[in-house]
C-alpha cells in the first residue's frame, strides 16, 4: 500500500511539473521568437539495502523546441527573422553573451539597438550603439547603417553589425530568463555564422501550437485526477484491510 501512494503522489508531482510547463508555453503562444519548452520524464527507482522499491518519476525541462515558427511580414526597418541553425547575439543582465530568436529591434533613449526583451544586440565590438536621432538601417548581412536626416543626400554610414551566431555543432541550454547559452561552458561563445541572412521587415512568430498545447493541458489534468483517485482509493483499501484486522 505504501508503495502505491508513492508512486501515485511521485506521478502527481509529476503532473504538476507538466502543467506548468504547458502554462508557460500558452502564456508565450503569441511572443516573438518564442521557443516551446520540452518537458523530459525520467522513471527513477530508490534503491534500499535489501530491495529495489517506490519507484517514482522525476519530470523537469531539459530543452526547447527548435522548430521554425511561422514568418510574417512587418514592413519595419528594424524587424528581423531568422532561419535555420542561427541565433541573435545579445547581452544579459550579467554582461555575458546569451542568444534569441526574438528580432522586434527598437533604439532605445540611450541609442542602444535592443530586441523587444530590452537586451542590447551584439556586434563586432560589443552592444551597437547608434547616434540619436538618425534614421537607423538594417542589411541582409547584419550590418547597422544610420544616417543624418538632416543631410538626406548623404549616403549612410555603417556603424556595426550584428552577430548571427551558429548553433551548428553546440548544444545550447535554455534558461529561465527565455535566453540561450552554450551547455556546461559558463560564459561560452557560439561562433558567428558568416554566411547567414537576416530577414529584414519580418518576425518569427512563437512555435507554439494553440490547438495541441490546449489538448496537452487536457490530458495533463486529466492524468492528475486519475493520480489523485488512486490515492483515494488507496486509503479506502487500507482502512478496510484494518478493519477486518481489528479485534472487537
Amino acid at each position: 500500500m505504501d508503495r502505491l501512494i508513492y508512486t501515485a503522489y511521485s506521478g502527481m508531482v509529476g503532473s504538476t511539473v507538466r502543467q506548468r510547463v504547458i502554462a508557460s508555453n500558452m502564456a508565450n503562444a503569441q511572443t516573438i521568437g518564442f521557443r516551446a519548452e520540452l518537458l523530459n520524464a525520467t522513471p527513477m527507482t530508490l534503491k534500499g539495502p535489501s530491495l529495489e522499491a517506490r519507484s517514482m518519476t522525476e519530470g523537469e525541462v531539459r530543452g526547447a523546441s527548435m522548430k521554425q515558427g511561422t514568418l510574417i511580414s512587418t514592413g519595419k526597418p528594424l524587424d528581423v527573422a531568422l532561419t535555420g541553425d542561427t541565433m541573435l547575439s545579445v547581452q544579459a543582465e550579467d554582461g555575458t553573451e546569451v542568444y534569441t530568436r526574438r528580432g522586434d529591434l527598437t533604439v532605445s533613449a540611450g541609442g542602444v539597438l535592443e530586441n523587444g526583451d530590452g537586451r542590447p544586440v551584439i556586434g563586432e565590438n560589443g552592444p551597437i550603439t547608434v547616434p540619436l536621432g538618425s534614421k537607423v538601417t538594417l542589411s541582409p548581412d547584419g550590418g547597422v547603417s544610420v544616417a543624418n536626416p538632416e543631410t538626406p543626400e548623404a549616403p549612410p554610414q555603417q556603424v556595426g553589425r550584428i552577430k548571427i551566431a551558429s548553433t551548428v555543432g553546440t548544444k545550447i541550454d535554455k534558461g529561465l530568463d527565455g535566453l540561450f547559452r552554450v551547455a556546461g561552458q559558463e560564459g561560452g561563445v557560439l561562433p558567428q555564422d558568416e554566411e547567414a541572412k537576416l530577414m529584414v521587415g519580418s518576425l518569427e512568430q512563437s512555435n507554439v501550437d494553440p490547438t495541441r498545447i490546449l489538448v496537452e493541458m487536457v490530458e495533463a489534468q486529466r492524468l492528475f485526477d486519475m493520480r489523485t483517485k488512486v490515492v483515494s482509493q488507496a486509503r479506502e483499501i487500507d482502512e478496510s484491510s484494518a478493519s477486518l484486522m481489528r479485534i472487537t
